[in-house]
Order: C-alpha cells, then sequence, then structure tokens
C-alpha cells in the first residue's frame, strides 16, 4: 500500500533498478554460515563431503560440473535474432571439479543460453520445469553488489532468496537428468500457476498480458524495463508487483462476495481467510504476500473475538509470529517498510479520519431513517437534517429519485477521495526517512500518482481474478471481465507513464544525520 517509488517486498526484496543497465548482471557477496562435517571413505577414488549450504572459494572462479535440480522456473526470453535465453532458479546436489566432488545443497541462479548458427538447425530449447534434474558445466561466481549509495542490494535480495551463486551455461551442453527431485507439493503449486499464466497471456494481448502477470501472481519476467522504470519512479512500482494491496483488495472483496451470498461472519471470514492463503501460495513475491494475508487473517480472528477492531493488536501479533520465525526479518527494509505503512495506516490514518470526516460520511446512510438521528452525535445529526432540506428542495426543482441518487452518489465520492488524500499523504510522510535513508530517494509525484492509480486497481484485481476463474469454464463468459480489468490496466499504465516520465520524479537525496532520524522519528511516534 506504500506509495513510493521502491518496490518493497519478499523477504527484503527491495527494488531500485533505475541506476542499473541489467539488474541480472550486477553482482553481490554471499556468506552462508553452515558448517561442515567430512566424511572420509578409504575405498573411495573421489572425495565426498556431507551436504553443506555453502559454496566455497575453492568451487568460485574455476570451471566445475554441476548437478542440480530446478527449484523455480523461467520463461524462453528472445536477446535477438536466433539467441534466446532462460533463467532459472536450482537447488545444487552436487558439484565436481577433475576428480574431486562435493555433495552441496546450495542455491543458483542460472542463465541457460542458445544461440542458433547460420545453416545450422537447433531443436527449439524447452522450459524447464521444477524438479527436473540436470548437469552442466559452468563457471560459478559470487555475487556483488555496486558500492554507491543507495543502490538495489542485490546480494542481500538474492541471500534472502535462498541464491548464493550466480552461473550460466550453453543449452546444448545442459544434459537433462533421470528422477525427480524436491517437493511435490511445490511441483503442484509451479503447474498451477503456470496453468494461471497461460489463461492470461489467452485472455489478453502482449504487452498488457505481461503487466497482468505481474500485478495479479507477481510474474515480471515480460515486464519490459522502460515500464518497470515508469513505475519506480512515480511511485507506484508496488502496484507493478504482488504487494499487501493486492492481497487487502482481494480480501475484502472475497469476505463482502461471500456475506452477499448468505453466509455469517465466521464462514465468510474462514472462506476469505482460505482464499487469500491459496493466492499468497500461487504468487512468486513470497514473504510480502505472507505477511500480508498473516496480519489480514489474525485481523478477521480478532475481529470475531472482539466487539471493536483492533487493528494495531493485530499488526503487532502478526508481527511478533513472523519474528519468532525469523529474528533476522526485523533488521530488513521490507519488514520495516511493510509493518510501518500498516502502522501508519492503523495508528495515525484511521484515528484521523474517525475524528474528522468519516462521522459524516457514515452519516451519509439511511437518511430517511429519521429515528437513527438519536443514536449520533449531535453534529452528525445536524449535517443528515440538513442533507434532508438540501434534497428536499432540490426535489422541488428536479423531481424523481435520479437527482437525490447522483447528489448522494456525489457526496460519498468525494468523501472517500478525500479519504484517499489523507491516507496518502501521511503514508509520503512517514515513509519519507525509510526512503531517504534506504534508497537516498524522494517520491515527489507519489501521492498524485497513487489517488489516480488505486482506484484503477480496485476495480483491476477483482475483475481479473473472475476473468481467469471464468476462464476455465468458457472464455466467452470471461471476456465482460477481461474487458474491464484491461481498461483498467489502461487507466494505470497511462497515469503510470505520464507522471513517470516526468524529470521532478526522480530527486535524490543524502543520508540523513542521526538528528534527523531522531527527529522524524518522535514526530511519528507523537
Amino acid at each position: 500500500m506504500a506509495p513510493t517509488g521502491i518496490v518493497v517486498h519478499g523477504g527484503g526484496r527491495v527494488h531500485d533498478f533505475s541506476n542499473l543497465s541489467d539488474p541480472e548482471k550486477i553482482l553481490g557477496v554471499e556468506a552462508a554460515g553452515s558448517s561442515r562435517v567430512f566424511h572420509c571413505r578409504a575405498i573411495s577414488i573421489e572425495v565426498h563431503e556431507a551436504p553443506s549450504s555453502e559454496i566455497s572459494q575453492e568451487w568460485v572462479a574455476d570451471e566445475v560440473a554441476v548437478t542440480a535440480y530446478v527449484i523455480s522456473e523461467g520463461e524462453i526470453q528472445s536477446e535477438g535474432p536466433g539467441s534466446f535465453r532462460q533463467r532459472i532458479d536450482i537447488e545444487t546436489e552436487a558439484i565436481s571439479s577433475g576428480p574431486k566432488t562435493k555433495t552441496i545443497a546450495a542455491g543458483v541462479r542460472l542463465g541457460i543460453y542458445q544461440t542458433e548458427r547460420k545453416g545450422v538447425s537447433y531443436p527449439p530449447m524447452p522450459l524447464f520445469h521444477y524438479g527436473q534434474r540436470i548437469r552442466f558445466p559452468t563457471t560459478l561466481i559470487a555475487p556483488r553488489n555496486y558500492r554507491n549509495p543507495g543502490a538495489f542490494d542485490y546480494a542481500g535480495y538474492l541471500r534472502d532468496s535462498g541464491i548464493v551463486a550466480l552461473a550460466s551455461t550453453k543449452y546444448d551442453q545442459t544434459e537433462l537428468l533421470p528422477g525427480f527431485s524436491g517437493s511435490r507439493i511445490e511441483f503442484w503449486r509451479s503447474r498451477v500457476h503456470r496453468s494461471i499464466m497461460e489463461k492470461i497471456h489467452a485472455l489478453w494481448p502482449e504487452p498488457v498480458a505481461g503487466l497482468m502477470d505481474a500485478i495479479v501472481i507477481g510474474e515480471e519476467t515480460f515486464v519490459e524495463r522502460p515500464t518497470r522504470i515508469d513505475f519506480q519512479r512515480s511511485g507506484t512500482y508496488h502496484v507493478l508487483v504482488v504487494s499487501g494491496m493486492n492481497v487487502s483488495i482481494l480480501a475484502l472483496v472475497a469476505l463482502w462476495g461471500l456475506r452477499r451470498l448468505g453466509l455469517g461472519d465466521v464462514w465468510a471470514s474462514a472462506g476469505a481467510i482460505a482464499l487469500i492463503l491459496a493466492y499468497a501460495m500461487l504468487t512468486k513475491e513470497g514473504a510480502p504476500v505472507w505477511r500480508a494475508a498473516l496480519m489480514f487473517a489474525v485481523y478477521l480472528c480478532t475481529r470475531l473475538l472482539y466487539r471493536d477492531r483492533a487493528m494495531l493488536n493485530a499488526l503487532g501479533l502478526a508481527a511478533l509470529i513472523l519474528l519468532i520465525l525469523d529474528p533476522q526479518q526485523l533488521f530488513g527494509a521490507s519488514f520495516q517498510m511493510t509493518f510501518l505503512c500498516v502502522a501508519l495506516v492503523a495508528g495515525i490514518g484511521i484515528p484521523v479520519l474517525e475524528r474528522t470526516i468519516q462521522p459524516y460520511s457514515r452519516g451519509l446512510r439511511n437518511l430517511n431513517a429519521i429515528a437513527y438521528d438519536r443514536a449520533l452525535p449531535p453534529k452528525v445529526a445536524q449535517f443528515r437534517l440538513d442533507m434532508r432540506l438540501i434534497l428536499n428542495r432540490i426535489g422541488l426543482f428536479l423531481p424523481g429519485r435520479v437527482p437525490r441518487l447522483a447528489l448522494l452518489g456525489a457526496l460519498r465520492l468525494s468523501f472517500g477521495f478525500v479519504e484517499l488524500i489523507v491516507m496518502s499523504a501521511i503514508l509520503q510522510l512517514g515513509l519519507a526517512l525509510p526512503m531517504a535513508y534506504y534508497f537516498h530517494r524522494a517520491t515527489s509525484v507519489a501521492m498524485p500518482a497513487n489517488l489516480l492509480v488505486i482506484p484503477f486497481l480496485e476495480l483491476l484485481m477483482p475483475a481479473a481474478v473472475l476473468a481467469i476463474v471464468l476462464s476455465y469454464v468458457s472464455f466467452s463468459l470471461a471476456h465482460v471481465a477481461a474487458l474491464i480489468a484491461g481498461f483498467a490496466l489502461q487507466g494505470i499504465a497511462g497515469t503510470v507513464h505520464c507522471l513517470g516520465g516526468m524529470r521532478l520524479a526522480d530527486i535524490r537525496v543524502p543520508t540523513p544525520s542521526l538528528s534527523t532520524i531522531l527527529l522524524c522519528s518522535i514526530a511519528i511516534l507523537v
């Protein structure tokens, strides 16, 4: 939900590619802390060691033979005439260098290339799927970061994703081995994920389908670099990837829909939680989506136990659970900014609205129920009386229900727009400090960009999910929902391109001083 120029997602997965020519070629330092246990076998010619998650320097920079299995699938992309590439994540089973072989279970990001020569016929490079075992020669590279302040922490991103080395190889040197490795649950999850991608590309044309992949299921493969930069500069990158906002929109729509079907609070909440957990499992974003799903689940459970909704309590419990599971998350920018966003909304935004315009917004409901006035504060009751007088006066000149409904609709829309402005301003001010500290950037157009983009996203998410679900029954049934989602996506893309292309959108700032950090922190707490 953060209106920032940097997307924050996935266990410290913080993207800032604005100053990098090719983020996949950025390298970073990796450190792993697992211990080694050596087993010596006198009758064995080769040297075998116990499984380790560390690739030491002796295996880096020299050509080795790697046996591994696929843990994250990629897509085949063209890099020019007759040149193709797919990037996959693998987990090594063994690494060999000459007569020496070491059993290592470590994550590696692998690029597989195929370049065709004139006059030579090559079989097309197939997609490698989860669980397939492969063997290939390569040179392992330890990741390294650029050292300029505010640069994307590619090494940290890889480390948090379980990747300890980078590698590349040619397709004709890659051998497909028999057998299957990995989890059957993850295998079926990857199959469903790919099936959804196929439906998306059947429902929408390119490049609309590429953007829909990223927004709906977190697949960024087909998003072009200029589009990515526009989202970053406009402060709306959180829209391009699956974030807490996407999860919240789907959760609220699911809860509303289940209630309209006649289910009670308990069954509607249970159904919404189940749907959101299933959605979190199908996306590729990992930690941030699961954080949002956990916070939503805790919030729904607590609201069933208490008469008043305790959003801050739910936030604290979700943070406590995550820190018990992994205390190191506390020092990650993703964790800090995710919970800061929700804390700003729950601790500052909602109380401000509840003490200003929200009572009047609720006062527009059931204007004909005069007895309801007695249960409201005097100012809100007076507001309802004034609205009835205005509506009666309008009825003298414009009889019928249409003018009355139009005026009430315009007022509700105005209240909603003001709430959105207040919330965006609070988030903008609250996130200014971490944005400057972690990314050395100030988002100058984030507020107007989010005011325009968020309503489109609220329309896109349920329409896109409905279209995908209906496509498994009939593409004709999915057509209307797909058109609505496509219209919303065009609105998002147009807004982002317009605002992201402004020079004012990209403002670099120095690292805040200690006194500035303390003053900003005190201001937020106050």
